[in-house]
């Protein structure tokens, strides 16, 4: 932010007392992320910025008691799909902002996936106008394969013009690791256009010299590692390791132990992708952090992680600490240990319902993105060889899948699903009206004994998955997805359980956070009455057909060898 002459001149008044503070938080105890130490005191505040610290006897314009009470950084999402908390940009801000998050770092790949540059520039013009600071980072992979149908495709020119959008920092998770080791030109020259700013990286498993190729390629960071020995090696070969617990990518208690007073520079947190839902009954950030304390990590080690840590990473110097000249980006918590947070005070200013209400956001974009005709059951016969072949293995919060292969019920000509083996039928339908595409498979793991659930949430090129035991029933759920423009859908025995309608690009609702939580609530009580025992289904589902994360996935041109980017039939 720009500052005047005039503006220093009230910064240097009011930190040496001569004029009073637009804000004063008094008599609170400081939790430096520095050393650690627990020290009463004023905190002042001159517009946006801290002007003093370690002092009591500041005087504020507004005053805020801050006994018994621990201020601590605001904390930074470094890695966040804002869309998958299935609510408009607006929604995101009252959501987590509350909770303690002042910053996120955005990648909005998921509408840009359907809407092309408009979804950069909503998210863009939205984070202009929300309370928290949100920052966009420009999606490298649109489509994040040539193993899918994208609503839209990004070159190296297209991102290289809207770098100046405001908010940008630089390019987001570098996903297609398969095209930058076989040195493909046109991801190449993504790298080559944003060589001077922030790439973000995106390495499920990547190891060795395979590992040392990506990050010579000028990739700082990955929020992909599932366990130690993965991030330990991208940690000593320079990689910023970022910590990601979302809705269904638990990380944190595999790689918590990461987190201490030496390693701490180079770890940081990250959601990713997290639902309203589970934002509403675990929390955000807050949630990684008081986490990780419980696992017995120090507190000093997870609060830098979670603020100066991620600051210095992504390159936001005036951010990330306490201290005189940062920004006021402030969390008062009632307790370090469980980070329970009392109140928040963001560039500023304290959060509250007249701060989001002051907010002019800009118009929802997106409605109508389904193009796909009403379907027919038999769309999803399996014509095979056999009764043998592959089946996708869900690994229960995790987004890495199994290649196995199975023998299945075999009837004229067709593999059939199978309740007593936990194998569905799945199906991927392109729904952006280029091609009309199908890919059948098989998928165990995801406890169904009857129905079938569907949804147009199927990273990252959104085309509409469906999986279920019965063909009608899937037929049925997806055409009322159709009909819902988007969302998930829950079904049996021919009748629609439940809903939750995400009109916005297939993606999103236009409805408040808290309709979205109830409509979740009543589509998890809804599969599980089918047998499915996953605490977030439509979520774990919907990484199912991204196609650059091992071993087995399926898109709309069919079931995925990741391991040999290659498309593979049924009877493979």
């Amino acid at each position: 932010m720009n500052f005047s002459r005039d503006d220093l001149k009230q910064r240097i008044d009011q930190s040496l007392g001569a004029a009073k503070a637009d804000l004063v938080i008094k008599n609170v105890r400081l939790f430096s992320v520095i050393d650690g130490s627990l020290t009463k005191t004023d905190i002042a505040v001159c517009g946006d910025r801290i002007v003093g610290t370690h002092d009591l006897d500041y005087r504020g314009a507004t005053e805020i008691d801050g006994h018994d009470l621990i201020a601590v950084p605001g904390f930074i999402d470094t890695h966040v799909h804002p869309e998958s908390t299935l609510v408009v940009p607006g929604e995101f801000d009252r959501l987590v902002l509350g909770r303690g998050t002042t910053t996120a770092i955005a990648d909005p790949h998921e509408i840009t996936n359907i809407l092309g540059a408009d979804g950069i520039r909503f998210y863009a013009e939205s984070a202009s106008a929300m309370a928290m600071d949100l920052k966009v980072n420009l999606p490298s992979c649109v489509p994040a394969s040539p193993l899918e149908t994208s609503g839209a495709e990004l070159s190296a020119e297209d991102l290289a013009g809207l770098r100046g959008l405001p908010h940008v920092l630089g390019l987001a998770e570098f996903m297609n690791f398969p095209g930058l080791l076989d040195k493909v030109d046109s991801v190449l020259d993504k790298l080559v256009a944003f060589q001077d700013d922030l790439i973000d990286g995106h390495a499920p498993l990547l190891s060795g010299r395979s590992l040392n190729a990506y990050l010579s390629c000028g990739i700082r960071n990955c929020h992909e590692s599932t366990g130690l020995a993965e991030a330990q090696e991208k940690l000593v070969k320079g990689m910023q390791v970022l910590i990601r617990d979302g809705s269904v990518t638990r990380d944190v208690h595999a790689l918590s132990a990461l987190i201490d007073i030496a390693q701490s520079p180079f770890v940081s947190f990250c959601t990713d992708d997290r639902t309203p839902l589970h934002i509403a009954e675990d929390g955000h950030l807050d949630y990684l952090i008081r986490t990780s304390i419980r696992l017995g990590r120090d507190p000093l080690a997870v609060y830098r992680v979670a603020t100066w840590s991620a600051a210095n990473a992504f390159g936001l110097r005036d951010r990330g600490v306490i201290a005189p000249g940062k920004l006021a980006d402030i969390v008062l918590l009632n307790d370090l240990d469980d980070c329970r947070v009392h109140s928040v005070i963001r560039a500023g200013r304290i959060v509250d319902e007249s701060l989001f209400a002051a907010r002019k956001l800009p118009a929802i974009i997106g409605y109508h993105s389904i193009k796909r005709e009403k379907i027919a059951a038999d769309i999803f016969a399996t014509k095979c060889m056999g009764p043998t072949g592959p089946v996708i293995g869900i690994r229960e919060n995790q987004i890495v899948t199994d290649a196995l292969r199975l023998t299945l019920p075999y009837k004229n000509g067709c593999r059939l699903a199978d309740a007593n083996q936990d194998v569905a039928k799945v199906a991927v339908l392109e729904r952006h009206g280029r091609n009309g595409n199908i890919g059948r498979g098989f998928v165990k793991g995801l406890g169904l004994g009857a129905g079938a659930i569907a949804s147009s949430i199927g990273h990252d090129a959104h085309n509409i998955i469906v999986a279920g035991m019965d063909d009608q029933d899937m037929a049925i759920a997806v055409n009322r997805l159709i009909d819902l423009q988007g969302g998930f859908v829950a079904v049996s025995g021919g009748n629609v359980l439940a809903d939750l309608p995400l009109p916005v690009a297939g993606l999103i609702s236009d409805r408040p956070a808290e309709n979205v939580e109830t409509r979740l609530r009543h589509l998890r009580a809804a599969v599980a009455e089918l047998g499915c025992h996953l605490a977030e289904p439509f979520v774990q589902m919907a990484f199912l057909p991204l196609s650059v994360i091992p071993h087995l996935k399926i898109t709309d041109y069919g079931l995925i060898d990741v391991d040999k980017f290659a498309v593979i039939g049924l009877d493979s």
